[in-house]
């Protein structure tokens, strides 16, 4: 090979290798598509896949949840989320076109209320839910059409691009698709304080506690004042105070969709709230994997086959 052959195919590597670099970074700023990094997470149902970062799903997940807290159907969530992708690209920023902030990029002149308020993403999307429930038969209506109802966007077209990618979401965060919603995160750094609070949790355990009754209101166990010394299998994160059971009870269709809302949200929100674990309806998810496993109950164990399973409740666990 000539030297000019050489120096050409030398420029040529280096280039390759820098595009390389500026794609990977480019999906890195971006937080989606399938270079976001090595923590992401991915929502999959009938062979679409989305993919998020961290940041992304858990504002996906908090959408979605308040719509199941609200009792509102799965259409909503998915216009709530196309508008969301497409406002914001489902981040909560503090900018946008003159006094737009937030999810939704909703305008304070407007009357959506104050910077900081709309700044909360928890009432950012509520007063979008409030808006889309007086919306007269919005869930037949064109998910764009919806949209605008509410947005009125100078590009109400925008809207469509992210149908797809919403429906996805909405489905597996609704609990409709069981197991459809995973992350891939890394290992988390051990929490400083240890101490159980009144209820028998750590600090990070509490916080999950917390999140779960707001959103949800299902009965919470698995902890005690002074933390819990018995009932659970050996080595189990509930005798150090890092556990919670979320019931839902008794195990029926509408309660195992609520479950799996329940499961995915705490995968979607495990960056945030460091957590490590969550099993339910016989799967199981830890932060170090990507999609769900079978859950094997030790042959050991004996007693309801539903609790075992974890068929009548969502187990939760905090890192150390």
């Amino acid at each position: 090979m000539s030297r000019g052959w050489r120096v050409g195919l030398g420029v040529l590597v280096v280039l390759a290798l820098l595009a390389s670099v500026g794609v990977y970074a480019l999906g890195r700023l971006r937080g989606i598509g399938p270079l976001a990094g090595p923590e992401r997470c991915v929502a999959e149902v009938d062979g679409h896949r989305v993919t998020l970062s961290p940041e992304q799903a858990g504002n996906a997940a908090l959408i979605t949840a308040l719509s199941v807290q609200r009792g509102m159907p799965a259409r909503a969530a998915t216009i709530a989320l196309a508008t969301a992708y497409q406002e914001s690209g489902m981040l909560n920023i503090e900018h946008g076109d003159r006094d737009s902030v937030g999810l939704f990029q909703q305008r304070p002149s407007q009357g959506w209320g104050t910077v900081e308020q709309i700044l909360d993403p928890v009432y950012a999307t509520n007063r979008f839910y409030d808006a889309l429930a007086k919306v007269s038969g919005y869930r037949e209506m064109e998910i764009t059409v919806a949209a605008q109802t509410v947005q009125r966007s100078a590009h109400p077209e925008a809207y469509a691009k992210h149908e797809a990618d919403a429906r996805v979401l909405a489905s597996a965060l609704t609990g409709n698709s069981p197991e459809a919603f995973w992350c891939s995160l890394a290992d988390d750094e051990a929490e400083d304080v240890l101490e159980l609070d009144e209820a028998g949790l750590v600090p990070r355990a509490a916080a999950v506690r917390e999140e779960i009754d707001a959103l949800f209101g299902v009965p919470l166990g698995g902890f005690e004042p002074r933390g819990v010394s018995t009932g659970h299998m050996r080595g189990s994160a509930h005798y150090e105070g890092r556990a919670i059971d979320a019931f839902v009870r008794p195990v029926n269709a509408e309660n195992r969709k609520l479950g799996w809302a329940i499961a995915h949200y705490l995968v979607a929100q495990a960056d945030r709230l460091a957590i490590e674990t969550v099993i339910f309806d016989d799967r199981i998810w830890k932060a170090g994997r990507d999609e769900w496993r079978d859950y094997r109950v030790p042959s050991s164990s004996r007693g309801d086959r539903a609790i075992l399973e974890h068929r009548d409740h969502v187990h939760v666990d905090t890192a150390r």
